[in-house]
């Protein structure tokens, strides 16, 4: 296993022509990064000051709230949105996509340490409706909406729809959390500024490394009261750490940087989900893309996909797109692509074409 994925750590790395995704940095790569970027003399961050208060103070100004508290990691961070939303409305119950992150990827942490309990508005491949907020049969504390739901393929609602859903929930006395990972490239297809959709909320999340690449961290955005609860609560689960300088150095190195050309990526992952639909046997979903990112099905295993991904690679020095699970689609393996700079170059001819040469590949890998 270690082997393999060092195998395609390499040959990513020497590719010369990049579809989906970034190659991936050493460790000197990332600290020429920081020498280039940042100014280095200056004093580190001592249990969140310095570096780490200017990032909060960024984040919080970008989104357009009071304050901004910053977390080692999101898991922490959302834990703590959901344990004030129920301290402050006396409600115990959540309610959360069926897909979201907390359910999927967090291990259920808000139910395992907080004690709250998940109630699903839906489980439709999008986020919840005005209405299905409105039917919901008991009191919740939050209303949890992702922004993109990345599990159900990176998909938002519109912002009409996400302006209604907030509007319910308030009216059944609930605080709005947005989980807002990826919030940074969800400006474009909302047609809003980031202040605009945070202004939605009570409560924001986002993530450092996911979108702007830093190096790790998170920020929970809100109001004075929710930041000092907050920081009480980083401290109790162990989040207030002597120092995270290169967290927050890159973080705002990735604000300045990747923030003014995610709508260029945006755009351009049209493109690519134009290019990619024309291969025989795939679908693109959603279509168009509502972001950079967006899934792509085809008709082989996942096994047989991930080793053509990685025969291109290594052969043409061609990196199409990896990490090939099987999904709920009978008789199709899925992969999230990710439309960036290296993606850029690319017309949706050339994506075809590669796109071709690749599912031949897969083809003959599977007889």
């Amino acid at each position: 296993m270690v082997d393999d994925r060092r195998r395609r750590l390499d040959a990513l790395r020497n590719c010369e022509r990049i579809l989906s995704g970034y190659p991936p940095a050493t460790m000197r790569g990332r600290l020429a990064e920081l020498e280039a970027g940042a100014d280095l003399d200056r004093d580190p961050d001592f249990y969140g000051d310095g570096p780490v208060a200017e990032l909060e103070e960024k984040v919080a100004g970008l989104l357009g709230k009071e304050a901004a508290v910053f977390f080692p990691t999101g898991t922490m961070a959302q834990q703590v949105a959901l344990r004030y939303g129920a301290g402050v409305t006396g409600r115990t119950a959540v309610a959360l996509h069926r897909l979201g992150h907390q359910e999927l990827h967090e291990r259920q942490a808000h139910t395992q340490l907080t004690g709250l309990r998940s109630v699903w508005p839906t489980t439709a491949p999008r986020n919840p409706t005005a209405a299905e907020i409105a039917r919901l049969e008991e009191p919740v504390g939050s209303v949890v909406i992702e922004l993109p739901l990345r599990d159900a393929g990176f998909v938002l609602p519109t912002w009409d729809e996400l302006t209604a859903v907030a509007e319910a929930a308030r009216a059944k006395g609930a605080r709005v959390h947005f989980d807002g990972a990826r919030l940074w490239e969800s400006t474009t297809f909302l047609e809003h500024s980031l202040s605009e959709i945070a202004g939605l909320a009570d409560s924001v999340y986002v993530s450092f490394y996911k979108t702007v690449r830093g190096l790790s961290g998170a920020a929970l955005v809100g109001d004075a009261e929710l930041a000092a609860y907050a920081r009480a609560w980083r401290h109790r689960y162990g989040g207030n750490v002597f120092q995270q300088w290169p967290a927050a150095l890159t973080a705002l190195a990735g604000l300045e940087r990747e923030l003014p050309r995610l709508p260029g990526f945006v755009r351009h992952a049209r493109t690519v989900a134009e290019g990619l639909a024309r291969v025989k046997g795939a679908r693109v979903f959603p279509e168009p893309p509502h972001t950079h990112q967006f899934r792509l099905f085809l008709p082989y295993r996942a096994e047989v996909l991930n080793r053509a991904a990685l025969v291109l690679a290594e052969d043409e020095r061609v990196w199409f797109a990896g990490g090939w699970v099987e999904d709920e689609v009978p008789g199709m393996a899925m992969a999230e692509i990710m439309v960036a700079e290296h993606a850029l170059e690319w017309t949706a001819e050339q994506v075809a074409e590669v796109g071709a040469r690749f599912a031949h590949l897969a083809q003959s890998m599977s007889t």
